[in-house]
């Protein structure tokens, strides 16, 4: 089983949908070798925009990957969350395929530690 954690710092399409791009080539990689293969996208900072439901330019793109891919899963930062939400004065939603961790950060750190292979495109 291979694992992987890529990240998303950056509120531009251009390198969200580089995100997507990678984490599915990965994908296609592994399957066409007949090998499983985990993939997780953490978005913390102003990359938390790619999960927010009312402003994400890739949220069709996501639901693609919530409807065709298993093994890739997003994930969104608490903290960043509880800044935008604050400054929006309410709970800022995010897309349905969005997994909060505490700390996006933290969360990169212990998948490395955990074997994961990290990888910021």
């Amino acid at each position: 089983m291979h694992r992987v954690v890529l990240h998303l710092y950056d509120n531009d399409p251009k390198r969200m949908n580089l995100v997507l791009n990678n984490a599915a080539n990965i994908d296609a990689h592994y399957k066409a070798k007949g090998e499983e293969v985990q993939i997780e996208i953490v978005a913390y900072g102003p990359g938390l925009t790619m999960l927010h439901a009312g402003k994400s330019l890739v949220k069709k793109r996501i639901a693609n990957f919530g409807q065709n891919f298993d093994n890739i899963t997003f994930r969104a930062c608490g903290k960043t969350h509880k800044k935008m939400s604050k400054k929006a004065g309410k709970s800022v939603p995010l897309l349905p395929q969005a997994k909060m961790v505490p700390a996006g950060v933290v969360h990169l750190m212990e998948r490395q530690e955990q074997g994961w292979s990290y990888v910021r495109p």
